[in-house]
Formats: C-alpha cells, structure tokens, sequence
C-alpha cells in the first residue's frame, strides 16, 4: 500500500511516488538565526524530522536538505543591537540550534546550507533569470517579474489579481509592478554585503532557498515542506522563480505543518507570548515536548501550555513504564511455549496498524494511540503467571522500532552519580536486614534529590521526578 500524503499544490491527499524509485528528496525550509528557535520552529523540525524517519522505516532512502538563512534584516538589526558582526550572530545561534533540536530527537540534514557559503549559486541563478527576461535590475536591487510567471497563485491558490502584498513582498518606487518581489538588494550604508554584476548587496529572502535546492538536489524535488505560514509567499515566490529559470516542476508535493497557539491564543511578541525552545527544555524534558508536538496530527493547530506538557509527561512515562516493566520481568521469564503464537500475532497486527495510520498521511496522533494499544497489550501480559522471554523481546522490540520512528528514546540517558548509587545500594541493605525505617528514610531523601524509587520483585528502579 502507497504511502498518502496531503498536497498543498493540489489540496487533496495523493498517493506518493517519487521520482526514482527507491529514493526521495526532501528540502525543508530551516529557521532564521537570529536568536534561539521559538516553539514554532520546533515544530516543523519535529514533524518533518518524523516525515524522514518513517519513510526510512518504510524503505525508502531520504536526501534530506534544511536550510539556514543566516543573512537578513533580522540578523543585521540583531547584530548593530548587540554591537557584533552578523557572522558572529549566525555561528553562535546555528550551534544553539543544532543543541536544541538534538535535543529534541531530530537528526542532523545531510546537508545544512547557508546562504553567506552559497553566494556564487544565487548570484548565477539570479544572472540566469535576467538572462530570460523573468527578473530586472532597479538603480542596484533585482526583482522578480511577478506577472511574467502565467501560474502564479496555484500554491496559495490565489489569482494574480487577488493577491495582496504580503509583509515580506515590499512596495517600492523601484520596482516596476508593486507584486514584482526582490532577489537582489543593494546595501545600505554600513550593512553586510557582497560583490554582484549590479553592485554591492545581498540576496532577497526566496531566492536562496530555490538556489540551493537546485544545488544540492537538482531541478526537481519530491518533497518541499515547511511551516504554513511559509505558503505564501515564499513558497510561492519559490515556485515561480524556480521554474520559471528551469521550465521544470520545482516540488512534486508540498507539505505544511499547521499554526501554535500558546494558551489559545496566536502566539506572537507582541501578545508576550513568544516562548523558546531553549527556555522550556530547561524545565521539561525534551522527548516530551516532541511526544506533545507529535499527539496532534501535523497539519492541525496544536495549542501549547504548561498544564498541557504536564499531562503529556504523564502520558509519556505510561509507556516508557511499560517498557522498563518488560525489561525487569524479562530476568525472571522463561523459554517459548506453544501457547505464546496469539501474542505474536497481536503485536504483528499493531505493527500493520501503525504502518496503516502512519501511511495515511504521516498521521502521528493514531500513532501514538498504537503505542499506548501495544503498552495494554504488554501489560495485560505481565499479569500471566508465567511469562516467555521471546514473547517480552517481541514486545521490546516493536517499543523500541516504533519510538525509533517517531524520534522517541526509552531509556533513562541520566547516570546515577556515586552519591545516589549509593543510597540506594544502602537501601536494599536495609530492607534486608528489615530495617524499615531506614529504609523510609533513604526513599525520601532519594524524593528529596528528584529521584523517585519503585520496589519490584526484581530489585529496586528508580526515575527522575
């Protein structure tokens, strides 16, 4: 069965064939680094990080390119702010990105472009479309001729004639139509800037990403994605540019993850609201944020709030307790019985359903509704009196297979330090020796310490708080 996915290009569900068999090629648009990634960032790096993996999982080998636009406005005003060079600016907050993204379960792209590394592709492919009368010189700034480009619209689905200038689509004297966008802008005073056949400038916003898209996975792609806000226009002005130099499709498929609100409300700097990635791993583990963006469906809104993390976290140690639980019986299991065939078979059936929701346009929330299937399924199981070490592995491993393909980890990464480990090898001395109260004692200083103690009847486990 085809893998399905939604189209922006053509609104509707479309089964998925890439151009070679076998193999995709996938550009996501990455984020401006001016500052640390806010929560609206973290989701499109989440969601199509999770796009990648599964098509993996499927079989499919992924050329994965996500972009940094690391000179712009935004970087040059942040760089007079704090009195340094926007290179500075960059470098610093592309190491903060990458921290907070693996932290986040998301891989690393295969390749991590930046327009500053790319100047000479975009200033030849800005030369190529002047070349074919689609873009103008303007007293040291080049535009798009808009109009010129017949379809323009058809990823917004908006008419030439309907269209409004958007916030990053400025009205200038300069240009000759006021829907004609920039791909090249001369410097200003005191501005960063380069050398190019029509002055010193630098690039416009959409002209980077078709130039090194085409660089780095040719002239046509299979999968472009990115935030829904990022439609119009710099997808569309993607598009136009794109194919009006190459006369080819630029992106078979399309793919955009829905809006964030933060306590039901738009989130926005100017409601205050504006919350960094940075700032709440600090507080919450990471993997339950990402189990949070997951539970909702990526195409939908998904409001965020700190009573609503709270309550993923909860939902989350449900199923990694699961897991730890198997593990712990799996020492006092025995061989494989005859008997234990309908258990394989029930896991192989959540493994068909998880593949079938997933398939079904990378539907995440019925994902994860699996998972929580396969951890009843487990722990149903753990009420047999005597239970299979193959049965137990069959259940690790299709835990550990699906978490996998989400960008979900199982295992508790702390290491106990020589302080704790010790407390509680005191405690199991304890209540060995029936010394109860001790042992009380040693189980609320470790509550003290955010370590909170399960007793088992294969010895103590421990998690964080």
């Amino acid at each position: 069965m085809a893998i399905q996915l939604y189209n922006t290009l053509t609104r509707k569900k479309e089964d998925f064939v890439p151009l070679e068999e076998g193999k995709v090629k996938m550009y996501v648009c990455g984020p401006t680094v001016y500052n640390y990634i806010h929560i609206g960032n973290a989701r499109p790096a989440i969601v199509f990080d999770t796009v990648r993996r599964y098509l993996e999982y499927r079989g499919y080998s992924v050329q994965y390119v996500s972009n940094f636009t690391d000179v712009d406005d935004k970087l040059i005003r942040a760089a007079n702010q704090l009195g340094e060079d926007v290179p500075t600016i960059a470098d610093r907050f592309i190491n903060a990105y990458f921290e907070d993204v693996k932290a986040l379960g998301c891989r690393a792209a295969d390749v991590h472009p930046r327009v500053m590394e790319n100047m000479d592709i975009i200033i030849e492919f800005i030369s190529q479309l002047i070349e074919k009368g689609y873009a103008y010189e303007s007293e040291g700034d080049v535009y798009f001729r808009t109009r010129k480009f017949d379809t323009y619209g058809k990823l917004s689905h908006q008419s030439i004639d309907e269209l409004r200038v958007g916030a990053r689509i400025e009205v200038g004297d300069k240009k000759q139509d006021d829907l004609d966008f920039a791909l090249w802008k001369a410097a200003k005073e005191g501005e960063i800037f380069w050398e190019s056949p029509w002055g010193i400038g630098r690039p416009g916003w959409h002209i980077e990403c078709s130039a090194m898209a085409k660089k780095y996975l040719g002239e046509t792609i299979d999968i472009h994605a990115g935030g829904q806000d990022l439609t119009f226009p710099h997808h569309e002005n993607e598009i136009a540019q794109s194919e009006a130099l190459s006369d080819k499709t630029f992106s078979r498929y399309w793919m955009h993850n829905g809006y964030i609100n933060i306590d039901n409300e738009k989130m926005s700097k100017s409601l205050g609201n504006f919350v960094l990635v940075h700032d709440i791993i600090k507080k919450h583990n990471p993997q339950v944020l990402r189990f949070f963006m997951l539970s909702v469906h990526y195409r939908n809104p998904i409001n965020y709030s700190e009573e609503l993390l709270d309550s993923t976290k909860a939902a989350f140690e449900r199923l990694t307790t699961s897991y730890q639980n198997l593990k712990h019986r799996k020492e006092a299991s025995s061989g494989l019985t005859e008997d234990n065939q309908e258990w394989f078979d029930k896991i192989d059936a959540l493994r068909e359903q998880f593949i079938v929701d997933m398939d079904d346009d990378f539907n995440t929330a019925k994902g994860i509704s699996v998972l929580f299937e396969l951890s009843k399924l487990a722990n149903y199981y753990l009420l047999e009196k005597n239970t299979a070490v193959e049965v137990i592995d069959a259940f690790l491993s299709e835990f550990e297979q699906l978490f996998h393909v989400l960008g979900l980890t199982l295992e508790q990464e702390e290491i106990l330090d020589e302080e704790i480990d010790a407390l509680i090898e005191k405690r199991i001395q304890a209540r060995k020796d029936r010394n109860f109260q001790l042992s009380d004692q040693i189980r609320d200083q470790l509550k003290d310490m955010n370590i909170i103690l399960e007793d088992t009847p294969q010895g103590p486990r421990w998690k964080r708080g």
